[in-house]
């Protein structure tokens, strides 16, 4: 029984650091760095939000 107990523990203990491994290795995944060359723009769109130009016509 004490060395169903001992194998087990180990396993856990081989387990949690695998996990701590795995995840220092992978960080935050694969995503590329964000690269801004010049302003968002979204073709003609009015720069203020459709709620704001409402109000101001009533």
């Amino acid at each position: 029984m004490e060395f169903a107990a001992f194998l087990l523990a180990g396993l856990l203990v081989f387990a949690a650091v695998a996990t701590i491994v795995a995840v220092v290795r992978d960080g935050r995944g694969h995503t590329p760095p964000i690269r801004s060359t010049r302003p968002w723009m979204a073709g003609n769109l009015p720069s203020e939000p459709y709620a704001s130009l409402r109000s101001l016509q009533g």
